[in-house]
């Protein structure tokens, strides 16, 4: 036997040895999930564990360095469809600065069409084991049903079979309506919080043994000033408690002067920044700069100031994050929520390393997710019970100026929300920011609706009504939502908020 007849059955001999290896590796090591609520089989490395807490929402399969999760979306009687949703979806895509895009096509999963994407981004040093290795599979079903199997990793993917061969095993079954397994059964409980004897005191009076409702309101006029608030309050003859700033990262940092005279005038501030700028700065990449700690200078400085204040403080960091309208939703970072709850969780740590105990944490959605995807149902951005003190509601009859809106009533808003969040979450609720517009609807009412019906939400202890108008772009008032609008409404407040004083 020649020397190359020995070598060619050696290698030979080491293929076999290798395929049978990959055969058992890429087979047997693989463990079958079935979702039968929702129509799908999928098998998943078994090093690997299910969480299946979030029901309805998503089904997530991970390990300490890979998360799978699936989606499953059905557009029928609305205005999307899976195309639309594939389009919309990954518009993220537009900021190639941050994301660096490796594979798009369109390929067939079981003989469905499926639109396959692979991107990264750089690692946020600020993350633990920061999973910023990427695979998206939107699956199209049907014209209204699309299911999309999201991965994302701590490392690179070595080749296209670490995500291919779970891709491959999705499965299309008969749905069974019937079953309880999609369910989403996660509660939210508060926690104990060190915080001084000030915050305790307030938080003890205002939302866990408050029994009745308080008003506040936005008027941008005041915490700065008050003569304008005390005119509209004096024709009220209701003293509103509680007040709402808005920050942002080009506010100047803590608004120490406004604060005080809040306090001096014996109001309560919800003060919301929103971790962006709007003085023409770039805000496409500050979610992962924050990460990055490029906003650290910023936030302690903050930290220390809020400290040094004392008083208590709602602090509402980053509301209505399900909405597209701001910059920092997932819809611009990778469609993935959980850098917005990093950053939460981030700004939380950098207050308790400045001592900061005098503040209570809101944490506020809007009522209608948008864009109206899985990916970006409200639950997703929840940071955690640790995190959160307060859940904010805000659900505006933003009225018919703009063309696709349309006139909701108080109680088609606020019975839907009220009765979502009261399933899971055991926290005291507040309604942030809420009003009515005038155009398309008789606002008087919804006034009226709203005062009768509101005293049945037992769990919303405070509740401020944004006093403002949103003009268009040729700033003419396109949504009003203020109460002192006519001496109408004015009478209606004024009736409205005797049984609250």
């Amino acid at each position: 036997m020649n020397f190359r007849r020995v070598f060619f059955i050696l290698c030979l001999f080491i293929l076999s040895i290798l395929a049978i290896f990959s055969f058992i590796y890429y087979t047997n090591k693989y463990v079958k999930y079935t979702n039968p609520k929702e129509g799908y089989t999928l098998k998943y490395p078994d090093d690997m564990d299910i969480h299946n807490s979030f029901g309805h929402i998503k089904t997530i399969i991970a390990n300490e360095d890979v998360e799978i999760e699936i989606y499953y979306d059905n557009f029928k009687n609305t205005v999307s469809s899976p195309l639309a949703y594939m389009n919309y979806s990954n518009k993220f895509l537009k900021n190639n600065k941050d994301h660096i895009k490796e594979l798009e096509k369109t390929t067939y999963v079981n003989g469905k069409r499926t639109h396959l994407l692979k991107w990264k981004r750089s690692k946020l040093t600020k993350v633990q084991n920061d999973k910023n290795y990427y695979v998206s599979a939107e699956i199209i079903n049907n014209k209204y049903e699309v299911y999309t199997i999201f991965i994302k990793s701590s490392k690179p993917f070595k080749t296209s079979r670490d995500y291919m061969n779970i891709i491959r095993s999705f499965k299309i079954s008969d749905k069974n309506e019937h079953m309880n397994n999609a369910s989403t059964n996660i509660s939210f409980k508060n926690k104990n919080k060190i915080l001084n004897e000030e915050a305790i005191s307030f938080f003890k009076e205002y939302f866990l043994e408050n029994n009745g409702l308080k008003w506040g309101i936005y008027e941008n006029t005041a915490p700065k000033d008050f003569d304008f608030l005390n005119a509209l309050e004096k024709k009220l003859n209701y003293s509103f408690k509680f007040l709402v700033k808005y920050q942002c990262f080009s506010s100047g940092g803590f608004p120490m002067e406004e604060m005080v005279n809040a306090h001096n005038n014996n109001r309560h501030v919800v003060l919301t920044l929103q971790t962006m700028h709007l003085d023409g700065t770039d805000n496409s990449s500050v979610m992962y700069d924050i990460l990055k700690g490029k906003y650290d200078i910023f936030l302690n400085s903050y930290a220390k100031d809020i400290k040094s204040f004392k008083h208590p403080i709602m602090f509402r960091l980053n509301n209505e994050m399900n909405g597209d309208w701001c910059s920092y939703s997932s819809y611009y970072y990778s469609k993935d929520p959980d850098i917005f709850k990093e950053v939460w969780k981030y700004v939380y740590r950098i207050f308790q390393s400045n001592g900061v105990d005098n503040v209570l944490w809101v944490w506020n959605p809007h009522d209608i997710s948008f864009p109206g995807f899985k990916w970006n149902h409200y639950l997703n951005y929840y940071p955690g019970d640790e995190y959160v003190d307060i859940v904010g509601l805000t659900g505006y009859n933003t009225g018919t100026y703009y063309r696709g809106e349309k006139w909701r009533g108080f109680n088609e808003i606020y019975i839907p929300i009220y009765n979502d969040y009261m399933k899971h979450f055991k926290k005291p609720f507040m309604i942030t920011e809420f009003g009515s517009n005038s155009v398309g609807g008789n606002k008087e009412e919804w006034i009226n609706e709203m005062f009768s019906s509101i005293k049945e939400f037992k769990n919303i202890k405070i509740a401020i009504w944004w006093n403002g108008i949103d003009w268009d772009s040729n700033m003419n008032p396109a949504r009003i939502y203020r109460l002192d609008q006519n001496e109408n409404i004015i009478h209606l407040f004024k009736d409205g908020l005797k049984d609250y004083k």
